[in-house]
């Protein structure tokens, strides 16, 4: 505008009263702006734009203001006027002095300019858009870090200064036809900064190729970093530099979305296209989803602020890349759920689990299906629509399956992996050659997977009914066990009450008693129940079962011999102690053997394994 003020038509008419006031104005201002200018810039020392001359900076740019409207004016009555050549090239030194001053505003607050800062000011103000992109109360630990590690001059009151400082420097050149130099200087400066900060969030640079070549221990160190940084990425440093765009150029959107889009869109590509690269690697083995879930969960939490920042035509490739990362993130977990139902299906160990513990297949399952599930939102969307070919097993019979009582794709998903998963166990089960045995394991293993659902986020995509099912199967399991590993013990008791039992027949089921518990128990001294729940349960049932017919035994055959009655091996409450001493495996007493002797004995041998254990 001020640069194309001379390529007017020939002068009209000369109306000598009309130019000679025009003439006069324009002298007024301009010699009350050279004389700023002079004094300006002949000062090393000193700058306009500053606390003690701020006042005199405003009236600056309000001649400036002036001296452009009074310029118009003398072009419409005399446009070759002398006046107007020296006005034009004193607009052309106020306007490098304005430059200059810009610059050094830029350059000299850039801390408090830094964009948090920027965007933590305003908090403090009115924005039409900052009510959706606050930082959130559950960032990261590192983000924190990064917040509280910034300078309390954020909170000085300077950094608004400095703002208002480079929108009036701003508003007086785009009004005066010199925007490309404010705006030239203004993207030079502002995207060094933002170039400086990604880099000290270590974004990098990387193509697909480097990528690829990288081992995961690297990668994911990368993928850390990359989680930390997007965070304040957006939320900090680009955020930031739209508030400082749209205060300094609030004259012009146009310049607002230019200026942006320059600043930032090459930073931020770099930014928003390395998960999508990570996620094109060649081995996404199962155990690495959890990392690319962590990118998928930032990237969505971020993508609605994105947008809200990027919402420019120009930034459109912006919000291009950040949906392309995350369909390419969902492409890669699915991928990798799938080769996780396919390890699982694939897992072929056959050498039974010592004493019927938790098979190592079922703990992987679990403890991935638990961290996997914290992931909820995220896999809702990734695995929507995605329903798997349910294998051909008698589990659970036709009810092992019931689907229509999921409420989501996720919950079906999650059902048939522990399915599959209890379906691979059950045949774990065949290689026991002790039938007793293979009913604990398959108690075991079903009774840590009911423990981890209802203990985990599990148990939301599952509901209560599932839970209560699958614990009455447990039950199932643990009667059959407990029928087939002390049946004999049972059947050696008569019924109780036992009457009309003479004590010569108290001794001979006493006797017998001896034999089949102690059997057991040598058979049983290594088989573990991991679960305290479980292992209470079976033994409180067993003892409930043996201890009252072995009383009354004992109490026959003592005193209805006079209390010469025969030496019984156990006593009630030596079975109890045995009984406690159950089912710890490697922690019980290790020797496999029960005393022969009378109840102190047996008591005492118990006793010691029992203290053997409490550490």
């Amino acid at each position: 505008m001020g640069k194309q003020l001379f390529r007017s038509s020939p002068p009209p008419e000369k109306q000598p009263a009309h130019q000679s006031l025009a003439e006069s104005a324009v002298q007024e201002c301009t010699s009350s702006i050279n004389t700023v200018i002079s004094k300006w810039t002949s000062s090393s020392d000193e700058f306009l734009f500053s606390t003690n001359s701020r006042r005199e900076a405003e009236e600056f740019v309000e001649a400036v203001k002036h001296l452009q409207s009074t310029m118009h004016r003398l072009v419409s009555v005399n446009a070759s006027s002398d006046k107007l050549v020296y006005a034009h090239n004193l607009m052309q030194s106020a306007m490098k002095l304005l430059e200059s001053e810009f610059r050094r505003v830029l350059n000299a607050n850039r801390d408090y300019l830094d964009p948090e800062s920027v965007s933590v000011r305003s908090s403090y103000r009115s924005s039409r858009f900052s009510t959706s992109t606050t930082t959130s109360v559950s960032d990261s630990e590192d983000e924190i870090s990064y917040e509280e590690n910034q300078d309390d001059h954020r909170f000085s009151g300077q950094d608004s200064d400095a703002m208002d400082d480079l929108k009036t420097i701003a508003d007086c050149m785009i009004s005066t036809g010199y925007a490309k130099e404010c705006v030239t200087v203004y993207k030079t400066v502002r995207k060094s900064i933002v170039e400086e900060t990604l880099n000290n969030l270590a974004v990098e640079r990387l193509t697909l190729h480097q990528v690829q070549k990288m081992d995961w221990e690297t990668l994911e160190s990368k993928i850390r970093s990359w989680l930390r940084a997007a965070k304040l990425a957006v939320r900090s440093l680009f955020f930031g530099e739209r508030l400082l765009a749209d205060h300094v150029f609030s004259s012009s959107v146009n310049i607002v979305e230019s200026s942006f889009t320059d600043i930032t869109q090459e930073g931020a590509l770099t930014l928003f296209a390395f998960p999508e690269n990570a996620a094109k690697i060649k081995k996404l083995s199962p155990e690495k989803m959890f990392r690319f879930l962590d990118m998928y969960e930032t990237l969505a939490s971020l993508y609605v602020e994105i947008e809200t920042i990027f919402y420019f035509d120009s930034a459109a490739a912006v919000r291009s890349q950040v949906i392309s990362s995350l369909t390419r993130l969902g492409d890669a977990a699915r991928t990798m759920m799938t080769a996780f139902e396919t390890a699982i299906q694939k897992e072929t160990s056959r050498t039974p689990v010592t004493g019927g513990g938790v098979h190592p297949l079922t703990r992987y399952v679990m403890n991935y299906l638990s961290f996997l599930v914290d992931y909820s939102e995220s896999i809702a969307v990734i695995f929507e629509n995605w329903q798997p070919t349910l294998p051909s097993s008698s589990y659970g019979g036709e009810d092992a399956y019931p689907e229509e009582i999921y409420s989501s794709p996720v919950s079906v998903r999650i059902a048939w992996v522990i399915l599959l998963t209890l379906c691979k166990i059950d045949g774990k089960a065949q290689p026991y050659k002790d039938v007793a045995l293979s009913y604990l394991f398959l108690a075991n293993n079903l009774q840590y997977v009911v423990v981890k659902v209802r203990t985990s986020n599990v148990k939301l995509l599952l509901g209560e009914d599932w839970v209560v099912r699958h614990e009455g199967k447990v039950k199932q399991y643990a009667d059959k066990f407990e029928k087939l590993a002390w049946g004999k013990v049972l059947t050696s008791l008569p019924e109780y009450p036992a009457e009309e039992i003479t004590p010569e027949e108290a001794k001979e089921f006493l006797v017998r008693f001896d034999d089949e518990f102690e059997a057991s128990y040598r058979k049983q001294i290594s088989w573990v129940i991991p679960d305290p729940k479980l292992r209470d349960w079976i033994k409180v049932s067993l003892s409930h079962k043996l201890m009252l017919v072995c009383t009354e035994l004992y109490e026959i055959n003592r005193f209805g011999s006079g209390g010469d009655g025969f030496n019984v091996r156990y006593t009630s409450e030596d079975i109890g102690n045995y009984l406690s001493d159950l089912y710890f495996g490697s922690r019980g007493s290790g020797s496999g053997s029960v005393s022969t002797k009378g109840s102190g004995a047996g008591s005492s041998s118990t006793g010691k394994s029992r203290e053997g254990r409490s550490h």
